[in-house]
């Protein structure tokens, strides 16, 4: 909205200013991060106060990673993060841009996915919520409505069946077709919305990692947009594509407000409102930029996290299948997965060998996760030149 008084610039040259989109990118990140920070503690106290708090999750497992602790911290604390971008988007993004539109939408639409999940499990005070052929079903449905969107936008319509891989100039599949590219596209949204949801499971961890993400993002958008830097790099060039940086910029602000409130211990979660609204939008992101396999780089701390969970599944599913009987917890790949309970149970135990606490344990775990997704933001952000 504010971009529009760079129209003014007849009455008052300044304001030729609210036209560049890295002055836009960082007041929205600063916006979006004042927002957070100053409503947190007031969402905090409201959740409280309707006693909206964590469910945890009531097995043995739970035990061995000491989590009973958490029971009751406010959760659902995603809508912070989901209103703190709204708000700073539409102040800062050229609003008749419709890929902001479409990322808008879908944010809000998976925000709404997890909202639903976690009010289930709040009502029926389990850790179950909605069952994962209907989170499939709903993000499906999703993924049809935000292709026809994508096909009606000039700017996106042509590359939108196109198959870019790192490394390559050109696409390496120039027509997908319409059920490949809807498929791709499927694989691509369901994927990132349900490993960041996987993730989300240690004070600070699916926040930190976010925001690594969103800021390498920021960059790759910024470059698709920019016909002569698109152009050198050789990535294809999206027209529009810069308003995607200045929201990047907004969701980077959102992330790390929150992450005041979310660090080491927290004192709110974000839930499945939060990680599935946030892996949605960065899915959508990368999918209208044509980045989407690069986020195998960028967002390989998430990867890791769902390949953990399939790898450990799998593995139960074949040996109960020759033989009848669960796996034995010591023949499984994992202690426990997703993996950073697996980096997390390994962390306690040794400093319990060490005669530390290890109840701190946990930060470290993630500490070192942040480094790790860090380093894959910058490896991503590689890619550019390496073509």
């Amino acid at each position: 909205m504010l971009y529009y008084l760079s129209e003014l610039t007849q009455w008052f040259t300044p304001l030729n200013l609210f036209r560049y989109v890295t002055f836009r990118a960082v007041m929205g990140a600063g916006t979006a991060f004042a927002l957070s920070l100053l409503l947190g503690r007031w969402m905090i106290g409201k959740l409280r106060a309707y006693k909206i708090g964590q469910i945890v999750r009531q097995d043995p497992e739970m035990e061995r990673i000491m989590h009973h602790g958490k029971k009751g911290t406010p959760t659902m604390g995603g809508v912070l993060i989901i209103f703190a971008t709204l708000v700073a988007a539409l102040l800062w993004c050229e609003t008749a841009n419709p890929q902001v539109w479409i990322v808008l939408a879908t944010m809000l639409f998976m925000g709404g996915v997890g909202f639903l999940d976690d009010w289930l499990k709040l009502r029926e005070k389990n850790s179950k919520g909605l069952l994962e052929w209907q989170k499939l079903a709903l993000q499906g449905l999703w993924v049809v409505v935000a292709f026809v969107a994508i096909e009606a936008v000039p700017g996106t319509r042509p590359h939108a069946r196109e198959l870019m891989v790192p490394f390559f100039k050109a696409p390496v599949v120039a027509d997908l077709t319409v059920p490949g590219a809807l498929v791709f596209m499927f694989l691509v949204l369901v994927g990132t919305t349900n490993a960041v949801n996987l993730t989300d499971g240690l004070d600070g961890l699916a926040a930190g990692c976010m925001n690594s993400v969103s800021a390498a993002y920021l960059v790759l958008a910024y470059v698709a947009g920019n016909v002569v830097m698109s152009t050198y790099l050789q990535v294809p060039s999206i027209s529009g594509a810069h308003e995607l940086a200045v929201f990047c910029g907004c969701l980077l602000g959102a992330g790390l407000g929150f992450l005041w409130w979310n660090a080491y211990p927290a004192k709110v979660f974000m839930g499945d409102t939060g990680s599935l609204a946030l892996g949605g939008t960065i899915a959508m992101v990368a999918i209208l930029i044509k980045h989407e396999l690069t986020l195998l780089i960028v967002g390989l701390v998430f990867v890791g996290e769902a390949a953990s969970v399939l790898v450990q599944r799998a593995s139960c599913k074949i040996y109960r299948r020759f033989t009848g009987q669960g796996l034995p917890p010591e023949r499984r790949p994992f202690r426990m997965t997703p993996i950073h309970h697996h980096f997390e149970i390994i962390s306690k135990e040794r400093a319990k060998a060490e005669g530390r606490a290890p109840e701190a344990a946990e930060n470290s775990v993630v500490i070192r996760f942040w480094i790790v997704s860090i380093v894959c933001a910058l490896l991503g952000l590689a890619t550019l030149k390496l073509r």
